[in-house]
């Protein structure tokens, strides 16, 4: 299924229904208008070079129509983020995938303090230099049958690339993730079904469409079933988008485990009780979260798993089928095989092995980067680079990136497991985050850091009960903001680096 021709029929089955009610700008756009301004963008994104153009806008009604308007002109979307380093990340996705163009917007460069770089084209400068008889063809174009409207807007194929997205670079630099039409179209298909999504549901988005959750779960999702979207484009004012819940009734929303906190505190009992279908990903969901919107709003919380590069749903706990803790069974026409990563072999139930998922949803390969395909897609294979493992009735458990088990006193460490442990007694409102420091001569260990000051000798007692004694924190330190990336994770690498030099000063400062 091609993205932007669902688009299309969606548009004309829903022509009179609300596509985007856009909360940043305070625009409603019927699916009939949508059509027409995906057209006209469409038409403009024509001058440009062909290949792929950059898309840096706010999640709103603009992003969405800008991103289906370049599919409809045969351009892929770049998708640039936009909210830590805009104007590195917008040169690097320029170099790596070797284009000029970026369709962004005067608003956010003037309050994200961006500089217009070569190549940036403003939004508002294209809608101003649109005139009635631009409006005139592409209102006419709607009023055609669906085919004949698909034979003026590109065609091309299911595994042509839909978009490039830039994996986190928590661990190395971005990579440029191709996805194709297939691998989000199967994807939707594939959770929507599971999880009984369908034309009637309202969609509260608020995540970024620069990472792979926001553009399939918020963007495609809403325009492949003709929903509603309701957007807004800033996922850290709290206070807002519980306003929005409360009175715009959404019926499905995703996020991650830290906008989830935010929401929570910010609300007032029952601003989510709308919600059929809340689901955290991302990130571990714990159970204090959980509870939290249970008593709150009603509505239970539930976790699923993903990554970029499987467009991203891999499997989802649903209100069927719900084992707190695990990120549910894997969704429909996907398979996932845990594998020991001592001996490959398959593991045994609960054994703690590399997560592996073939189906429609693995990505094409990285751009431009064969070596790095090859490392992680073998005989149509996708290494996560995750560990996990299936209990005895086939729900997935996420035991943490590979990269975060650590080889301590000859044993390995899951450095989430000891995290998880120590969510549980330090005191609700601290975050906090587990790194490994290497020491040549002693071996290396493990720091905790938090964001406040915790009662140390009381929290490793207890933790000992849950962990054998190489798996404790050797030290804890405080860093009164943990750094995050705009996924809501907490950045790994940074805290590492922060860690180091911090040891470093003080054996120096000796």
């Amino acid at each position: 299924m091609l993205l932007h021709q669902q688009f299309v029929r969606m548009a004309k089955k829903h022509a009179g229904k609300l596509a985007v009610i856009d909360k940043t700008t305070g625009k409603n756009v019927t699916y009939s208008r949508a059509l027409i301004g995906s057209l006209i963008l469409s038409s403009k994104f024509t001058k440009y070079e062909k290949g792929f153009i950059g898309i840096m806008i706010p999640t709103s009604a603009g992003c969405a129509l800008a991103t289906v308007g370049a599919l409809m002109s045969g351009r892929i979307p770049v998708m640039i983020n936009y909210s830590t380093g805009a104007e590195a990340n917008a040169k690097y996705a320029q170099k790596k995938c070797k284009f000029r163009t970026i369709i962004t917007s005067k608003a956010l460069l003037e309050k994200i303090n961006c500089p217009v770089i070569d190549g940036m084209v403003m939004i508002e400068d294209i809608m101003t230099g649109v005139t009635t008889g631009d409006k005139l063809k592409a209102a006419l174009k709607t009023k055609l049958p669906v085919g004949m409207i698909l034979n003026t807007i590109h065609k091309g194929n299911e595994d042509d690339t839909v978009a490039i997205l830039f994996t986190s670079g928590s661990e190395k630099d971005p990579k440029a993730v191709q996805l194709s039409h297939r691998n989000i179209s199967s994807n939707i298909e594939n959770f929507g079904n599971y999880v009984d999504i369908s034309e009637n549901d309202i969609l509260l988005a608020n995540l970024v469409f620069f990472h792979i959750f926001g553009l399939t779960v918020n963007l495609w999702v809403s325009f492949y079933y003709g929903m509603t979207m309701v957007s807004s484009a800033n996922p850290l004012d709290f206070q807002t988008i519980s306003t929005i819940a409360r009175d715009e009734k959404p019926t499905i929303m995703v996020g991650t485990p830290s906008f989830f906190w935010g929401y929570l505190s910010k609300s007032e009992p029952g601003d989510f009780k709308s919600l059929r279908l809340m689901v955290a990903g991302a990130d571990k969901c714990p159970d204090a979260l959980r509870d939290g919107y249970m008593k709150k709003h009603g509505v239970t919380l539930l976790e699923g798993y993903g990554a970029t590069e499987t467009s991203p749903v891999i499997s989802v706990n649903s209100i069927e089928f719900n084992r707190p803790g695990s990120t549910g069974k894997v969704i429909p026409n996907v398979e996932v095989k845990i594998e020991s990563f001592e001996t490959g072999e398959i593991c045994k139930i609960r054994e703690v092995g590399k997560i592996l998922v073939r189906g429609d949803l693995v990505m094409k390969g990285y751009y431009d980067d064969p070596e790095l395909t090859a490392e992680v897609l073998i005989d149509g294979w996708y290494n996560t680079g995750d560990m996990g493992y299936f209990d005895e009735d086939g729900y997935l458990w996420h035991a943490g990136r590979f990269k975060r088990f650590a080889k301590i006193g000859g044993e390995m460490v899951s450095l989430v497991k000891v995290e998880n442990v120590l969510e549980k007694f330090i005191p609700e409102g601290v975050s906090c985050c587990v790194v490994e420091i290497p020491d040549d001569k002693k071996g290396s260990y493990i720091v905790a850091t938090t964001s406040k000051e915790v009662h140390k000798t009381e929290i490793l007692r207890k933790m000992m009960t849950e962990l054998p004694i190489i798996a404790l924190p050797r030290q804890f330190i405080v860093i009164n903001e943990l750094p995050m990336m705009s996924t809501g994770k907490i950045d790994f690498r940074s805290v590492t680096r922060m860690v180091q030099d911090i040891m470093n000063a003080s054996v120096s400062g000796k």
